[in-house]
């Protein structure tokens, strides 16, 4: 249709082309969830394409398999590694203050780098 125009994300041609006409339609709640709905496809079928080509190179072994690939069976507690503070394990005894001797109340200004 000459002079009219068309919005792809509505699927639909605006009575004229004009640019107060294209303004309203374009700042309208409609068109904003059109144009909104779109990219969340697009950004879907994207995430599903690197999700469908890693599955088929993992397939075809270009890929090996990482001790974290597979998820814990249903259930399992996974216990954090001793490395990683966390609430006490049962058994275990919450540890006396770790790293280092106790903070020393600090006199004059603090050495660069560390908050007063």
């Amino acid at each position: 249709f000459p002079g009219r125009f068309y919005c792809d994300y509505c699927d639909t041609y605006l009575t004229h082309d004009s640019p107060s006409v294209r303004k309203t339609h374009c700042s309208g709640r409609k068109h904003k969830e059109n144009v909104k709905d779109y990219y969340q496809k697009w950004m879907e079928e994207q995430a599903q394409s690197l999700i469908d080509k890693t599955t088929a190179a993992f397939q075809q072994g270009k890929i090996p398999p990482t001790p974290f690939s597979a998820p814990p069976p249903a259930g399992a507690m996974i216990p954090p590694p001793p490395s990683i503070p966390g609430p006490p394990r049962p058994g275990m005894m919450p540890a006396p203050h770790m790293g280092g001797p106790p903070m020393m109340p600090m006199m004059g200004p603090p050495p660069p780098g560390m908050m007063p």
